[in-house]
């Protein structure tokens, strides 16, 4: 019986490890843009399934914020971002740029792509009882 256990724990790992390989990557580490004008920031994705994608913001000294998720053509976006900020999932390029319109100063930060899992708030509180 043991036996069969252990080939049951090798055929989980070995489909979990197929699904471990979705990733993303930003390939331009800096980029620049003049205000009043529009940057695009690039993101590429492997995904065996069809992906869920966010955008985050961080500001020098800040925590990752939020910005926005897609899933095919749907998805979410924060209200802050609404106005000037967009992205949208192609899938046969496999990208999901961030398009920044109106470019301006306080818009310098680092962007940051990701693929689901991951953690779409920016704070958690416990509490001990």
């Amino acid at each position: 019986m043991t036996h069969w256990i252990q080939k049951i724990i090798i055929v989980f790992i070995y489909v979990w490890g197929i699904e471990s390989q979705d990733n993303v990557e930003q390939n331009i580490r800096v980029q620049t843009a003049y205000e009043s004008g529009a940057v695009i920031i690039n993101c590429t994705y492997q995904s065996q399934f069809s992906p869920t994608l966010f955008w985050y913001q961080q500001k020098a000294n800040g925590v990752p914020k939020y910005m926005l998720n897609r899933v095919g053509k749907s998805g979410d976006q924060d209200k802050e971002f609404k106005d000037r900020f967009n992205a949208q999932i192609d899938t046969s390029s496999k990208s999901f740029p961030l398009m920044i319109q109106d470019v301006s100063v306080s818009d310098s930060a680092v962007y940051y792509c990701a693929l689901k899992p991951t953690v779409t708030q920016t704070h958690s509180m416990l509490i001990q009882k």
